[in-house]
Parts: C-alpha cells; structure tokens; sequence
C-alpha cells in the first residue's frame, strides 16, 4: 500500500513540473550548449538515422546537446581559443541518457542487425562490440560531463581531417594510431591538447571522446530525455 501511495506520489509530482526523489531525472545541473557556448555547431546523429545503431536512438527527441554547468564552462574556453584562430567546435554528442545506453546495448546483441556495418564497423565482427569495449551497459557520457567532438573551420564550416569519421569502430580511430597520417595526428593532437589544458582528458580509443576530470556527478547515471 505504501509502495503504491509513494509511486503516486512521484507521479503527480513529476506531472505538475515539480522535482521528483530520483536524481537520474534532475536536470537542474544542467545547460544546453547552444545556449551556453556562441558559436558552437551539432551534429546530432543519435536524432536520426545516420548512427551505427541505423535509426533515431531512444532518448532522442531533439537535435539538441546538454552537459553539466561545469563541463560547459571549461568547454566555452576551448571554443574561445579556436575562434581567436577562425576555427570552432562541433559536437556530435554529449549527455547520453540511460536509456539511449540501452538501446545500443539492444542492437549490439542482435548480431543480425548489420544494417551500419559497412559505414561503421567494416572490420569488426559485431559479436566482438562488448568484448571490444565499443558498447557497454554503462557510459560516462550518462554522468553529464563527457561529449562527442572536433573541430571545424569557421569560414568554409568543414571538419578538420582526424582521419577517421566520429564512432568509427577501429583501431584506426585510437588517438597514437599508426594508421593516420601526419596532418591527422597533429589535428587530433591540438583537440587533445585544447581538451586537456581546460580540465578535460581523453579517452585513448576515440579521438572525439572527451570528459571533465573533476566531473561534479561521478556516480550518478541520469535518464532525462534530450529534448
């Protein structure tokens, strides 16, 4: 009985816009990039169809990105030393709810959905994506500090040349890869090396994977949707 009363309870609380007891559903800590950082450009695949999952990834209702007050300000100081060079940021994901993460894990044990393969994954056996750590049930993105991103000219709007696409699934996309040439290892290295001087650090399989190393919710996965 009590257990009834108290989901009630959270139900009509959520329904007339006040907070729950659930901190996964707490965006209070919360900005929206676009709002927070001038300038800043999305490519916000997980909306659409144009992911190695192949459709709009559940979480998803709007081409929109979040990250915690902190991650923003420290990443508003990367986009102002690319602008004072003609050159932006451009992300592709950041906040990932729960749920999204649930989604990848679904597809990634359908190992008859290889609808993506050849874009995505042309290498890699799909039976291998959890032993080879490109899908896991738990993302640092979740935590709200960790985003998707690279660096675009500001005059022509196109991506400078890492060498591999976002979410490419290889080594090729590791950060040190001896597959990249020299132009791509030095436009990675500066990503690396702006992230890492305002207070983020790398994740060495992604080039575009970055996340605040004094991230102020460590423990928490939330669940909020993007929209």
């Amino acid at each position: 009985m009590r257990e009834s009363f108290l989901i009630l309870f959270s139900a009509l609380l959520m329904s007339a816009g006040l907070p729950s007891e659930d901190p996964s559903r707490d965006r209070s800590g919360f900005v929206e990039l676009k709002q927070a950082i001038p300038g800043i450009v999305y490519d916000i695949r997980y909306f659409g169809n144009d992911n190695f999952v192949g459709k709009q990834v559940d979480g998803y209702h709007k081409a929109a990105a979040y990250l915690s007050r902190e991650a923003a300000k420290a990443l508003t100081e990367v986009q102002k030393e690319l602008n004072a060079e003609g050159l932006g940021l451009k992300v592709f994901d950041a906040y990932r709810p729960q749920k999204a993460v649930d989604h990848f894990v679904r597809w990634g044990k359908d190992v008859n959905d290889t609808l993506t393969k050849a874009k995505y994954y042309p290498e890699v056996d799909k039976a291998q994506l959890f032993e080879l750590e490109y899908v896991a049930t738990r993302s640092s993105h979740t935590r709200g500090s960790t985003l998707d991103l690279t660096i675009i000219d500001l005059k022509t709007g196109q991506e400078l040349d890492m060498g591999s696409p976002w979410d490419f699934f290889g080594a090729i996309s590791h950060h040190d890869s001896p597959l990249v040439n020299a132009t791509h290892t030095a436009n990675r290295n500066k990503l690396r090396n702006l992230m890492k001087k305002h207070g983020f650090k790398e994740y060495p399989q992604e080039w575009w994977h970055y996340t605040l190393v004094n991230e102020p919710f460590p423990d928490t996965y939330f669940d909020f949707d993007v929209d």
